[in-house]
């Protein structure tokens, strides 16, 4: 088994408790890693790797987009890698940053008629995969890293999340 060690901080907005986001992340990253390991033969270094997964509202995600990535506005999940790591590179001790935007969340749940639960599982997957590497910033990395959302997603009883749409 893949072993992370998941240091969770809800900054701003209305989220759950940090016990029951605690308790979502390890369930849900912990199988994404399990996944990687098994089906990607992703190693893992042999103490559980760190990661931070930061909660916090819309006004705060936008603030660090317009900073870092030079777009003022507000988007559903940031992720930034600690080092630079090609999808198959051995990861050090520490992957991360992945910040959610609770507000964001919520109106893209209801606009994909999705729960809440089940969009933030999405979105912590795809926070997850940027941090060892994968993207979407062509046709054939967002096919590849789509098609491992989804069966990662899968894996947890859901559905794919982008049936019906191209890859973006």
């Amino acid at each position: 088994m893949a072993e992370l060690d998941i240091q969770i901080s809800v900054e701003e907005g209305d989220w759950p408790s940090e016990e029951i986001l605690q308790s979502l992340a390890e369930r849900v990253l912990g199988e994404a890693a399990n996944y990687l390991k098994k089906h990607e033969k992703q190693p893992f270094p042999k103490t559980a790797p760190e990661l931070s997964l930061v909660f916090t509202d819309d006004a705060s995600i936008r603030e660090i987009n317009a900073e870092w990535r030079s777009q003022d506005k507000a988007t559903n999940v940031l992720s930034f890698p600690a080092f630079p790591l090609e999808p198959g590179g051995k990861p050090g001790p520490m992957l991360g940053d992945i910040i959610i935007a609770r507000e964001t969340v919520e109106r893209e749940a209801v606009d994909l008629d999705k729960s809440f639960d089940d969009h933030l599982t999405h979105l912590m997957v795809h926070g997850f995969l940027h941090l060892f590497g994968y993207d979407h910033m062509n046709n054939s990395d967002a096919e590849r890293m789509e098609a491992l959302e989804t069966r990662i997603l899968a894996s947890l009883g859901l559905s794919d999340p982008y049936a019906g749409q191209d890859p973006i």
